[in-house]
């Protein structure tokens, strides 16, 4: 995880302003989540529009450009099942950035794929809470989109970058690493409030097992 924002290209700017019913009809939208664009999001701005046409790298058909949409919130956050919303709407990737009232930012992405009519989402990551104005970082350098994307989402990922690893199999691993955090966590939980030895030794015994696994795919 580089932990940092993008300055995202002046070339690429697109800035409009999307409001928040256009997002009610994609798809179907419960009123509880209706209810959580309405409480939670002040302004959506489809803010850059990063394509061949723009910075001059070439899309594919799973990346055939890259939207930067900024969210501005009500209060500390936009909640993930409302970017999610969003982000199944639109049928090309999506980075987010999301403003909070007191003026903080973060970025936050998924493993986005087009494969059907419904794009599949993976699990989001996201940088820290930053205040604004951030020191940005420059893009990464790369000759493709669907390369950029992958640099940008393996950014935020909590997992080292392989050399040659593809991202589809970087979000798996990372998918792993956060099932055996978990499952760490919960034996941790066991071995303080287990009283018998040969069962506390036994689960010993898995929680190494875990660990190691958890080493290896980190």
């Amino acid at each position: 995880m580089t932990g940092a924002l993008y300055q995202w290209p002046a070339a690429a700017t697109f800035g409009r302003q999307v409001p928040k019913a256009k997002f009610y009809e994609h798809g179907t939208i419960s009123t509880a989540l209706r209810g959580k664009f309405i409480d939670e999001v002040h302004r959506i701005t489809w803010a850059y529009k990063l394509a061949e046409s723009t910075i001059n790298l070439t899309g594919s058909p799973e990346v055939p450009e890259i939207q930067v949409f900024q969210l501005v919130a009500k209060g500390n956050d936009v909640s993930e099942p409302v970017i999610a919303a969003i982000d199944k709407a639109v049928h090309t990737p999506i980075v987010f950035e999301v403003t909070s009232s007191d003026g903080r930012t973060r970025m936050t992405a998924t493993h986005k794929r087009l494969r059907s009519a419904s794009p599949k989402l993976g699990a989001y990551y996201t940088t820290p809470w930053y205040s604004e104005p951030a020191v940005r970082a420059p893009l990464p350098t790369v000759i493709t989109l669907p390369a950029l994307y992958t640099a940008l989402v393996q950014s935020l990922t909590p997992v080292s970058t392989r050399p040659g690893e593809e991202l589809e199999k970087a979000a798996a691993r990372t998918e792993m690493v956060r099932k055996l955090k978990r499952d760490i966590a919960s034996i941790q939980r066991k071995l303080r409030t287990e009283p018998q030895l040969n069962r506390k030794i036994e689960l010993r015994r898995t929680l190494m097992a875990k660990q190691a696994e958890l080493e290896q795919q980190r």
